[in-house]
Protein backbone atom coordinates (compact mmCIF):
# COMPACT_ATOMS: atom_id res chain seq x y z
CA UNK A 1 0.00 0.00 0.00
CA UNK A 2 2.98 1.93 0.27
CA UNK A 3 5.55 1.05 -2.51
CA UNK A 4 7.86 3.53 -3.13
CA UNK A 5 7.13 6.21 -0.52
CA UNK A 6 9.32 7.47 1.78
CA UNK A 7 7.65 8.05 5.28
CA UNK A 8 8.70 9.30 8.71
CA UNK A 9 7.56 7.84 12.42
CA UNK A 10 8.03 9.82 15.31
CA UNK A 11 8.12 7.88 18.62
CA UNK A 12 9.44 4.93 16.41
CA UNK A 13 11.15 3.04 19.17
CA UNK A 14 8.80 1.55 20.59
CA UNK A 15 4.70 0.73 20.91
CA UNK A 16 2.37 2.03 18.24
CA UNK A 17 5.02 3.98 16.37
CA UNK A 18 7.39 0.60 16.40
CA UNK A 19 4.84 -1.25 14.94
CA UNK A 20 3.96 1.42 12.47
CA UNK A 21 7.15 1.71 11.24
CA UNK A 22 7.56 -2.09 10.75
CA UNK A 23 3.80 -2.37 8.69
CA UNK A 24 5.07 0.82 6.40
CA UNK A 25 7.98 -1.23 5.59
CA UNK A 26 6.05 -4.28 5.05
CA UNK A 27 4.15 -2.61 2.96
CA UNK A 28 6.58 -1.15 0.70
CA UNK A 29 7.67 2.38 2.36
CA UNK A 30 11.04 3.49 3.04
CA UNK A 31 10.87 4.33 6.85
CA UNK A 32 12.88 7.32 8.94
CA UNK A 33 12.59 6.66 12.38
CA UNK A 34 12.90 9.35 14.45
CA UNK A 35 12.81 8.89 18.62
CA UNK A 36 14.60 10.67 21.26
CA UNK A 37 15.13 6.96 22.20
CA UNK A 38 17.73 4.57 20.15
CA UNK A 39 15.88 2.88 17.48
CA UNK A 40 18.63 0.96 16.21
CA UNK A 41 16.92 -2.35 16.76
CA UNK A 42 13.84 -1.50 14.95
CA UNK A 43 16.02 -0.66 12.22
CA UNK A 44 17.52 -3.97 12.15
CA UNK A 45 14.18 -5.62 12.38
CA UNK A 46 13.25 -3.73 8.98
CA UNK A 47 16.68 -4.31 7.19
CA UNK A 48 16.55 -8.00 8.24
CA UNK A 49 13.07 -8.28 6.33
CA UNK A 50 14.40 -6.81 3.17
CA UNK A 51 12.82 -3.53 4.34
CA UNK A 52 14.74 -0.11 4.25
CA UNK A 53 15.03 2.17 7.27
CA UNK A 54 17.14 4.49 9.63
CA UNK A 55 17.03 5.74 12.40
CA UNK A 56 17.33 9.82 13.72
CA UNK A 57 18.15 10.87 17.41
CA UNK A 58 15.86 13.69 18.26
CA UNK A 59 14.09 15.24 19.98
CA UNK A 60 10.71 16.33 18.30
CA UNK A 61 10.13 19.36 20.76
CA UNK A 62 12.88 20.99 18.98
CA UNK A 63 12.95 22.73 15.50
CA UNK A 64 16.55 21.89 14.44
CA UNK A 65 15.59 18.57 15.28
CA UNK A 66 12.45 18.32 13.42
CA UNK A 67 14.26 19.66 10.04
CA UNK A 68 17.48 17.20 10.77
CA UNK A 69 14.65 14.33 10.31
CA UNK A 70 13.12 15.96 7.18
CA UNK A 71 16.23 16.50 5.80
CA UNK A 72 17.64 12.89 6.76
CA UNK A 73 14.77 11.59 4.46
CA UNK A 74 14.92 13.74 1.71
CA UNK A 75 18.90 13.10 1.56
CA UNK A 76 18.73 9.34 2.04
CA UNK A 77 15.64 8.22 0.17
CA UNK A 78 14.55 11.26 -2.22
CA UNK A 79 11.57 12.78 -0.99
CA UNK A 80 8.87 12.25 1.69
CA UNK A 81 5.21 11.50 1.32
CA UNK A 82 3.91 10.30 4.77
CA UNK A 83 4.08 11.46 7.93
CA UNK A 84 3.16 10.21 11.22
CA UNK A 85 3.36 12.49 14.38
CA UNK A 86 3.55 9.72 17.10
CA UNK A 87 5.46 11.15 19.22
CA UNK A 88 4.26 11.20 23.23
CA UNK A 89 4.15 11.03 26.81
CA UNK A 90 1.56 10.88 29.35
CA UNK A 91 1.06 12.56 32.68
CA UNK A 92 -1.45 10.97 35.30
CA UNK A 93 -1.85 14.09 37.37
CA UNK A 94 -4.64 16.95 38.40
CA UNK A 95 -3.83 20.60 38.13
CA UNK A 96 -2.75 19.95 41.09
CA UNK A 97 -0.41 17.76 40.93
CA UNK A 98 1.10 18.66 37.39
CA UNK A 99 4.00 20.94 37.93
CA UNK A 100 4.53 23.98 35.30
CA UNK A 101 7.63 22.37 34.22
CA UNK A 102 5.73 19.01 33.82
CA UNK A 103 2.79 20.68 31.62
CA UNK A 104 5.24 22.45 29.52
CA UNK A 105 6.93 19.10 28.58
CA UNK A 106 4.08 17.56 27.66
CA UNK A 107 2.97 19.94 26.02
CA UNK A 108 5.85 20.75 24.05
CA UNK A 109 5.98 16.72 23.18
CA UNK A 110 2.34 16.05 22.26
CA UNK A 111 1.30 19.52 20.95
CA UNK A 112 4.68 21.75 19.63
CA UNK A 113 6.43 18.42 17.95
CA UNK A 114 3.44 18.37 15.60
CA UNK A 115 3.66 22.01 14.53
CA UNK A 116 7.29 21.48 14.34
CA UNK A 117 7.09 18.51 12.49
CA UNK A 118 4.50 19.67 10.09
CA UNK A 119 6.50 23.03 9.17
CA UNK A 120 9.84 21.29 8.40
CA UNK A 121 7.75 18.36 6.27
CA UNK A 122 5.06 20.01 4.51
CA UNK A 123 7.46 21.98 2.19
CA UNK A 124 9.33 18.41 1.49
CA UNK A 125 6.13 17.21 0.33
CA UNK A 126 6.33 18.57 -3.46
CA UNK A 127 3.97 15.72 -4.83
CA UNK A 128 1.57 15.71 -1.94
CA UNK A 129 0.93 13.42 0.75
CA UNK A 130 -0.38 12.04 3.91
CA UNK A 131 0.03 12.90 7.69
CA UNK A 132 -1.37 11.20 10.74
CA UNK A 133 -1.67 12.73 13.79
CA UNK A 134 -1.69 10.53 17.21
CA UNK A 135 -4.84 11.62 19.15
CA UNK A 136 -6.64 9.83 21.42
CA UNK A 137 -9.86 8.53 22.55
CA UNK A 138 -8.96 11.30 25.86
CA UNK A 139 -8.74 13.78 23.29
CA UNK A 140 -12.44 13.58 22.37
CA UNK A 141 -13.28 13.29 25.71
CA UNK A 142 -12.24 13.23 29.21
CA UNK A 143 -10.25 11.84 31.99
CA UNK A 144 -9.64 11.52 35.34
CA UNK A 145 -6.26 12.52 36.65
CA UNK A 146 -4.51 13.51 33.14
CA UNK A 147 -5.47 17.11 32.58
CA UNK A 148 -2.40 17.56 30.64
CA UNK A 149 -2.54 14.93 28.24
CA UNK A 150 -6.57 15.29 27.70
CA UNK A 151 -5.65 18.82 26.94
CA UNK A 152 -3.28 18.24 24.43
CA UNK A 153 -4.66 15.30 22.89
CA UNK A 154 -7.57 17.51 22.28
CA UNK A 155 -5.26 19.76 20.86
CA UNK A 156 -3.93 17.46 18.21
CA UNK A 157 -7.63 16.54 17.16
CA UNK A 158 -8.81 19.96 16.33
CA UNK A 159 -4.71 21.52 15.15
CA UNK A 160 -5.39 18.12 12.47
CA UNK A 161 -8.65 19.83 11.09
CA UNK A 162 -6.65 22.95 10.89
CA UNK A 163 -4.37 21.37 9.05
CA UNK A 164 -6.43 19.86 6.78
CA UNK A 165 -7.99 22.96 5.68
CA UNK A 166 -4.80 24.72 5.25
CA UNK A 167 -2.73 21.90 2.91
CA UNK A 168 -5.71 20.06 0.97
CA UNK A 169 -5.26 22.22 -2.17
CA UNK A 170 -1.26 21.16 -2.23
CA UNK A 171 -2.79 17.51 -2.17
CA UNK A 172 -1.95 16.70 1.24
CA UNK A 173 -4.23 14.95 3.69
CA UNK A 174 -4.05 15.07 7.32
CA UNK A 175 -5.89 12.46 10.12
CA UNK A 176 -5.75 11.93 13.41
CA UNK A 177 -5.82 8.41 14.80
CA UNK A 178 -6.90 8.23 18.13
CA UNK A 179 -6.35 4.90 20.11
CA UNK A 180 -7.83 3.58 23.42
CA UNK A 181 -5.80 2.01 25.50
CA UNK A 182 -3.38 -0.20 23.95
CA UNK A 183 -0.84 -2.62 25.53
CA UNK A 184 2.18 -0.18 25.25
CA UNK A 185 5.04 0.37 27.23
CA UNK A 186 3.52 3.91 27.70
CA UNK A 187 0.35 2.30 29.36
CA UNK A 188 2.49 0.16 31.82
CA UNK A 189 4.48 3.95 32.99
CA UNK A 190 0.53 4.98 33.62
CA UNK A 191 0.02 2.13 36.25
CA UNK A 192 3.46 3.17 37.37
CA UNK A 193 2.33 7.00 37.89
CA UNK A 194 -0.39 5.85 39.32
CA UNK A 195 0.93 3.29 42.00
CA UNK A 196 -1.44 0.51 40.67
CA UNK A 197 -1.41 -3.13 40.27
CA UNK A 198 -0.89 -3.92 36.60
CA UNK A 199 -2.79 -6.71 36.71
CA UNK A 200 -5.68 -3.97 37.79
CA UNK A 201 -4.93 -1.83 35.59
CA UNK A 202 -4.71 -3.70 33.01
CA UNK A 203 -8.24 -5.32 33.45
CA UNK A 204 -9.58 -1.53 33.62
CA UNK A 205 -8.06 -0.90 30.81
CA UNK A 206 -10.07 -3.42 29.31
CA UNK A 207 -13.69 -2.79 30.30
CA UNK A 208 -15.09 -1.79 26.87
CA UNK A 209 -17.65 -3.84 24.41
CA UNK A 210 -14.48 -5.63 23.25
CA UNK A 211 -13.24 -6.70 26.26
CA UNK A 212 -9.12 -6.23 26.02
CA UNK A 213 -7.01 -3.58 25.65
CA UNK A 214 -5.56 -2.70 21.91
CA UNK A 215 -2.55 -4.23 20.17
CA UNK A 216 -0.07 -1.75 18.59
CA UNK A 217 -0.60 -3.58 15.88
CA UNK A 218 -3.83 -2.98 15.36
CA UNK A 219 -3.29 0.99 15.84
CA UNK A 220 -0.64 0.58 12.97
CA UNK A 221 -2.88 -1.07 10.54
CA UNK A 222 -5.52 2.07 11.31
CA UNK A 223 -2.07 4.54 10.59
CA UNK A 224 -1.35 2.18 7.65
CA UNK A 225 -4.87 2.54 6.11
CA UNK A 226 -4.80 6.66 6.43
CA UNK A 227 -1.62 7.19 4.65
CA UNK A 228 -2.29 5.04 2.56
CA UNK A 229 -4.00 5.94 -1.54
CA UNK A 230 -7.23 3.74 -0.10
CA UNK A 231 -8.33 6.67 2.32
CA UNK A 232 -7.36 8.91 -0.68
CA UNK A 233 -11.20 11.20 0.03
CA UNK A 234 -10.43 11.44 3.70
CA UNK A 235 -8.99 14.53 5.32
CA UNK A 236 -10.10 16.13 8.50
CA UNK A 237 -11.40 13.06 10.46
CA UNK A 238 -10.46 11.39 13.73
CA UNK A 239 -10.58 8.15 13.67
CA UNK A 240 -11.28 6.25 16.57
CA UNK A 241 -9.69 2.60 17.34
CA UNK A 242 -10.69 1.74 20.84
CA UNK A 243 -12.00 -0.96 20.72
CA UNK A 244 -15.95 0.38 21.35
CA UNK A 245 -14.84 2.30 24.52
CA UNK A 246 -16.10 5.55 23.60
CA UNK A 247 -19.48 4.23 22.20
Amino acid sequence: MLQDKVAIVTGGASGIGRATAVLFAREGAAVVIADIADAGDVVQEITAAGGQAIAVQADVSEDQDCARVVAAAVERFGGLHVLFNNAGIIRRTTALGIEPDEWDRVMAVNVKSVYLMCRNAIPAMTSGGAIVNTGSGWGLKGGGNALSYCASKAAVVNMTRALAIDHAAAGIRVNSVNPGDTDTPMLRDEARQLSEDWAAFAADAADRPMGRAGRPEEIAAAVLFLASDAASYVTGSALVVDGGGLA
